[in-house]
């Protein structure tokens, strides 16, 4: 048995087989071959294996997001079919002598190269493509599968790191716990623990020997125990089994309100990142969505969403909410959320730099398809929107001008949508804070994302691992900026409540009653137990 110390960022237990997720190597090199007709073979038995992988991947799409989304698995599909691409491929092995890896690669880049180069957009767009089937089939020729998570059934998945593009791709019902080597406590691995309710831990020393190992992730104390003899392993079942017990008794809270004693209330809303969290924020009983990461959808994508395949993305959360509030945040991108084909320049201060608003504001052509999405979304359910990362009343006088040409395109092109639409912003900066009776004049009501919030306020990095001990969402300066904003919306009848991490502290839960917040937006799996404290208060 041998007990790994790190820290918990999110409590419980786990028991499970451990799997290490391995980072491929995404440099081919050239090595030269002989047997021509045997390196064709591997091209065509990767072939077959890309194929099934993307049939799975379209299978799954074709539940979570409709036919529309899960429609590039197919195309990429046909694309491995391709005569021409093929053909190059295979003359490239028999022509110079080399390995499957190093064609594949020079296929892609070639092909790639040259539908960029086309005036077509359709066909320029087929460039991202292209490089994403010949990164799959090298994945496979190097022998890293689907590049994700093999397993048949529930794992502790463990990793040097994940990135949230990586996060969001895992089969969420494969695991059990995440255990990083790096990460920090606020960081988008955490959050997303968080939501699924599962233990997470970071800084852990692990070593690959372990991986296929049985272990115990523990939440509470950090430790990740491997291999654990038959004591430790009755003890921590046992423990887990109240755990479990415990979360029964909280589920007699459903369909109860959310009000003291004394019939003081708010609205308990849950924050999401896809259609799949959907489940748990209704088995968890949240009165709606207060923040839906509508990042992820471009996360998980590796070209532009278009607008339909947002909107059926919007409208199926929409139709499943049955008109229960689903807040939806514009694209939140920039700083450790970075997606590749925006083609974002190195910046030395991302959390500071080209990020959330500020790209939509530079590049409206992208803006523009989301708000059409989510309008004609409207129509399905009760969609309010919200945009991250406000320093200026200009900034949003920016996003009403775009709002309203969305508006009127919509109606020339005889597209419906609700002209009611709630739109607010999202409080993250001391300048909005110091401007909010000026902004609440402009927007219907205000969320405030806590974790954004404290880092700025700070000046601390959240992703900063070695300024954990130091992070203090609980800093008297946050709290005291959170009564202003209350008090600046209630003033000008508008509601303010909090979407970020902070919403689900338990120990504050009574001063944000006290404070007179609206509305608490948490991860489905608080819903809850914050419930509970807000019901027992006088």
């Amino acid at each position: 048995m041998k007990v790994l110390e790190g820290k918990s960022v999110f409590s419980g237990i786990s028991i499970g087989k451990i799997s290490i997720l391995q980072k491929m190597d995404t440099s081919v090199k050239r090595v030269h071959i002989d047997d021509t007709a045997a390196e064709i073979a591997r091209v065509e038995e990767a072939k077959g294996k890309a194929v099934a992988q993307l049939q799975k991947l379209y299978d799954k799409a074709l539940q979570e997001v409709g036919e529309s989304g899960a429609a590039i698995f197919e195309v990429h599909q046909m694309m491995l079919d391709d005569d021409d691409y093929l053909d190059s491929i295979h003359n490239i092995i028999e022509n110079e002598n080399v390995n499957a890896e190093y064609a594949v690669a020079t296929t892609g880049d070639n092909f790639s190269a040259m539908f960029a180069a086309m005036d077509d957009d359709y066909m320029r767009a087929r460039a991202a493509d292209i490089k994403d089937i010949s990164d799959r089939l090298v994945r496979v020729l190097s022998g890293f599968g689907d590049g994700g998570l093999d397993a048949e059934e529930p794992v502790i998945v463990v990793a040097e790191d994940l990135a949230p593009s990586e996060t969001v791709q895992l089969d969420k019902s494969k695991v059990l716990a995440f255990v990083t080597r790096k990460g920090s406590s606020n960081s988008h691995t955490a959050i997303l623990a968080r939501t699924m309710n599962i233990p997470a831990l970071i800084n852990i020393e692990y070593d690959e020997s372990m991986n296929g190992q049985m272990a115990i992730v523990d939440g509470r104390s950090g430790s990740l125990i491997v291999d654990p003899d038959e004591e430790t392993l009755k003890k921590f079942q046992d423990m887990r089994d109240e755990e479990l017990r415990q979360r029964a008794m909280l589920k007699e809270l459903k369909g109860k309100k959310t009000e003291t004693r004394s019939g003081r209330s708010l609205h308990l809303y849950a924050n999401i990142g896809s259609v799949g969290d959907v489940a748990n924020v209704l088995a968890n009983d949240a009165e709606g969505i207060g923040l839906f990461r509508s990042e992820f959808i471009y996360l998980e994508k590796d070209n532009y969403p278009t607008e339909e395949e947002q909107f059926q993305i919007y409208k199926t959360v929409a139709q499943n909410m049955a008109g229960k509030k689903v807040i939806i945040r514009t694209l939140d991108i920039g700083a450790d959320k970075q997606i590749d084909y925006f083609q974002m320049e190195h910046e030395e201060n991302p959390a500071m730099g080209y990020r959330a608003i500020r790209i939509c504001l530079d590049r409206p052509e992208v803006f523009k398809t989301q708000l059409r999405a989510l309008f004609r979304a409207s129509m399905f359910g009760t969609i309010s929107i919200m945009y991250p990362m406000i320093i200026s009343v200009k900034e949003v006088q920016q996003i009403k001008a775009i709002v309203e040409e969305v508006k009127n395109e919509l109606t020339e092109q005889g597209i419906p949508f609700r002209d009611d639409v709630e739109q607010g912003i999202m409080i993250e900066t001391p300048a909005a804070v110091m401007i909010s009776d000026l902004l609440a004049k402009e927007v219907d009501f205000f969320s405030i994302g806590t974790n954004d919030l404290t880092q700025y306020t700070l000046a601390i990095d959240r992703q900063n691992a070695k300024l954990d001990n130091i992070y203090d969402s609980h800093h008297e300066a946050v709290l005291r900026m959170i009564q202003m904003v209350v008090d600046n919306a209630h003033k000008e009848g508008k509601w303010a409540g909090i979407c970020g991490e902070l919403g689900a502290d338990t120990t504050l839960t009574e001063r944000f009653v006290e404070m007179g917040l609206d509305e608490l937006s948490v991860s489905p799996t608080f819903v809850l137990p914050v419930r509970k404290i807000i019901r027992d208060m006088d």
